[in-house]
């Protein structure tokens, strides 16, 4: 069965000098992208990274989130229902899977969605998202627990 699309990045580590030991080495790396987009990158500050560069744990919570979004943008659209703007909080957690392994075993969606003038029903909004997570590529790539927190009504403008 052919591919639908193949993604890639680069990433590059390098010692910069100094001792190589758990606690002296740099967790800076770069992520780079074939459009020539470069992410500065580090492990999380809890894990001597540096706090000032985008950790894996983040780039995650952030990936679940965005496809969330752009799969409901996409659902929206299909639907005609029109969408103004979108923001989300998303929130992931770092702890211990079923098998003792440390890993982000949920991510909590908080999205707050403007709809156009006549905006669609509570029900009507949570099934955009239910079809969204049920689409959404990242989230069907994981096994973390992604849950889409209903923090009041749709709005409109």
């Amino acid at each position: 069965m052919p591919r639908m699309s193949e993604h890639r990045a680069r990433i590059e580590w390098r010692h910069v000098g100094g001792e190589f030991s758990y606690d002296k080495y740099s967790r800076n790396h770069t992520w780079t992208f074939p459009n020539g987009s470069v992410v500065e990158a580090s492990s999380a500050p809890a894990f001597l990274g540096d706090g000032e560069r985008v950790d894996p744990e983040e780039a995650f919570v952030a990936a679940v989130s965005s496809c969330h979004m752009l799969t409901f943008l996409a659902v929206a659209a299909r639907k005609r229902i029109t969408v103004l703007s979108y923001a989300d909080e998303a929130v992931g957690r770092l702890d211990k899977n079923a098998l003792g392994k440390l890993a982000v075993t949920e991510v909590d969606l908080h999205p707050r969605v403007v709809f156009a003038n006549d905006p669609p029903t509570s029900r009507t909004v949570a099934s955009l998202h239910e079809i969204a997570h049920r689409e959404c590529f990242i989230a069907n790539s994981v096994h973390t627990r992604i849950r889409v927190v209903d923090d009041g009504e749709p709005g409109a403008a």
